[in-house]
């Protein structure tokens, strides 16, 4: 895998005013056997034009978290129960309406999920449910919904779109369905497009075909993208900035070449460690590192950082006080945070 940290998309000005910014945001699972706290004090923006990564393993809280973002838990049993998450132009949605949130959703902010076959609606063709997010938004009538609905599945590059626009879901591959995907998530031109694990199920060729497709699109409409992943290779090719979160909280922020040239937290560190990388020496492979261990139980976490009985430098006080995420005592790089008392005294 290449991990050459030069994403196709332009830098982004560190002055512009953030499109969606998320403070403090606080997700519970309401349990039999307690509360799990699936995203603790999670905190980020994301501006104009920007592609932010969230990458961890499965159970970290990326997906929970963006479907916080898009108030679309499985309520009652996950609710949010602390923190604000404000989109330019709105405020704080945390405190908009259902009804409010359906004008917002699929308009001003929309998302692209794990698997379209589930995702898309099997009785419906592909262009009529594209036609029916615009018409749920966009003050058109149904020919320029439709009109409009061939546009976007051109912009995704697909071919005859006219003719595809008639098709059902299961006559499509899975290459073609995810680009349906992004039409349907773009087709409103909303301020920021949440992409949760969109390349995952696609073999290696069809994936770089569709991460290229999303730079692309996200340059021609003006989108800012929150791309969650657990594969570092699409992170270093994607995005400008890089959460990295581990048992639901950020436990490292930077941007994405400083992050791959000098990680600092243990975890981040074992991530780049286990990526399979090009035969080393007269075509001997290395063999993968593994981090030891499993993520903690959320119900019974340990009192100090979270990672702690994982980590190959863990010291006394790892086990007494959480860590805060900020930047380390000697600064790497501007920006750079990280939830680590390997670099920063404890209080």
């Amino acid at each position: 895998m290449n991990l050459s940290t030069t994403p196709t998309t332009p830098a982004v000005d560190d002055i512009a005013e953030p499109i969606l910014r998320v403070q403090g945001l606080k997700t519970q699972l309401h349990l039999k056997v307690g509360i799990l706290p699936a995203v603790d004090d999670v905190s980020f923006s994301v501006r104009s034009g920007e592609t932010l990564g969230i990458v961890g393993e499965s159970g970290c809280g990326k997906t929970m978290t963006a479907l916080s973002i898009m108030r679309l838990l499985p309520w009652p049993v996950a609710q949010i129960a602390a923190g604000s998450i404000e989109l330019a132009g709105k405020g704080d949605i945390t405190k908009l309406s259902n009804r409010e949130m359906k004008q917002i959703r699929g308009n001003e902010i929309s998302m692209i999920f794990q698997e379209p076959m589930t995702s898309l609606n099997p009785v419906f063709r592909v262009g009529f449910q594209i036609e029916e997010a615009i018409r749920a938004h966009q003050n058109v009538n149904r020919s320029e919904a439709r009109d409009r609905s061939i546009e976007m599945l051109d912009l995704v590059r697909i071919p005859l779109p006219k003719e595809r626009a008639r098709a059902y879901p299961h006559q499509m591959s899975g290459g073609m369905r995810q680009r349906v995907m992004i039409a349907m998530a773009l087709a409103c031109r909303p301020k920021v497009m949440l992409a949760d694990e969109p390349t995952t199920a696609l073999d290696v060729t069809i994936q770089a075909q569709i991460l290229k497709l999303m730079n692309q699109v996200k340059d021609e409409v003006g989108t800012s993208i929150v791309l969650i992943t657990h594969d570092l290779g699409v992170i270093a090719k994607m995005v400008q900035r890089v959460l990295v979160m581990y048992a639901g909280v950020v436990v490292e922020e930077a941007d994405v070449r400083p992050l791959f040239a000098e990680p600092l937290h243990p975890y981040t560190q074992g991530l780049l460690r286990s990526i399979p990388l090009a035969e080393s020496g007269a075509g001997r492979k290395e063999r993968l590192e593994t981090i030891k261990g499993a993520v903690p139980n959320l119900l019974k976490l340990p009192k100090g950082c979270r990672f702690s009985d994982r980590c190959p430098a863990v010291h006394e006080p790892c086990l007494k006080q959480e860590p805060p995420l900020a930047p380390p005592d000697v600064q790497p790089a501007s920006g750079h945070k990280v939830r680590c008392w390997l670099h920063r005294k404890p209080s």
